[in-house]
């Protein structure tokens, strides 16, 4: 089976455009990560309350269900998810099926633009600094590449690709 695809990165960094793009291009199933938050995860965050480790949990576990119940139906699926922590990033790997991670590299300032921007969404800027400072670089051992986001979401689609199959 080929290996789940996580874009990962802080809100702003454009997961879920890209993830889109990308599972469109690949022929893979398309999961929007923030689908999976339970109510109350949502309602802390339009309050401008940042969510903690253990906030967090129940939700990453949902999403490695999902991975597992995808993958064992021999379906490979692009997930967005901010999966910021090393940790994080491990919940989803214990979904029992290959996961490689794609973390998308945006400036703080061009985040802070970003999701300044967008409207309806339950993620407010306040909470920006919170996911930046969370935010770990994969390591050397994870599967995984970071790649730089372009001047838009398809050139930003295209790199991923080439980053995930540089032949």
């Amino acid at each position: 089976m080929r290996a789940h695809l996580v874009i990962s990165g802080p809100s702003g960094s454009g997961k879920s455009t890209v993830g889109r793009l990308v599972a469109t291009q690949l022929g893979r199933v398309w999961l929007e990560g923030d689908a999976f938050h339970p109510v109350q995860n949502r309602n802390r965050m339009a309050e401008g309350i940042a969510l903690t480790d253990e906030d967090r949990a129940p939700w990453l576990d949902r999403l490695a269900q999902e991975l597992r119940r995808l993958g064992d139906l021999g379906l490979p699926a692009v997930l967005a998810c901010s999966a910021l922590k090393r940790s994080y990033r491990d919940v989803l790997r214990g979904c029992g099926h290959p996961v490689t991670v794609v973390q998308l590299q945006v400036s703080p300032e061009d985040l802070a633009a970003r999701v300044a921007a967008r409207r309806a969404h339950f993620m407010p800027t306040s909470l920006l600094a919170s996911q930046i400072a969370l935010m770990e670089p994969l390591e050397p051992d994870e599967d995984g590449v970071s790649v730089p986001t372009g001047a838009d979401a398809q050139s930003t689609a295209a790199a991923v690709l080439t980053a995930l199959d540089p032949g």
